[in-house]
């Protein structure tokens, strides 16, 4: 077993990818096999696992969370009471409560088992930058 905390920074919202990170720990450990649980600890962002391979992947997700929830300043969110933290804020929760905040991933041979165009990715919903910390346990 093994646990540990990553802490990253971010510019504003998007996919931001930690594989290299988490596949540098896990190997780092010694667990040859076990599941690693990935948990943000924040309420305005998520993790997902999402295609590494082409950027365009990601600037659409990034754009269909967008429209699909806007910020509390567009007329169609007017019904919003949490908004004192800005009008990314409320939104940014709504985005974390429909995405992952944990990702449950098998690790064998020492290595998280995931497909070819798979990536790890911390998904930042808020329009400040962050420090974010995700907590990972080996097992």
């Amino acid at each position: 077993m093994a646990q540990t905390e990553f802490h990253m920074n971010t510019t504003g919202p998007g996919l931001y990818e930690v594989t290299a990170e988490v596949v540098r720990w896990v190997g780092g450990t010694g667990v040859a096999e076990g599941l690693l649980t990935l948990f943000v600890r924040h309420t305005s962002c998520s993790l997902v696992i999402q295609e590494n391979a082409d950027p365009q992947v990601r600037g659409d997700l990034e754009a269909f969370f967008a429209r699909l929830v806007p910020p509390s300043t567009d007329p169609s969110m007017a019904y919003l009471r949490h908004t004192y933290e800005g009008p990314d804020d409320m939104p940014a929760h709504i985005k974390a409560a429909l995405l992952p905040v944990s990702l449950t991933i098998p690790v064998a041979r020492g290595r998280p088992v995931l497909g070819t165009w798979q990536g790890i990715y911390l998904f930042e919903h808020r329009d400040a930058p962050h420090q974010r910390r995700v907590a990972a346990h080996l097992g």
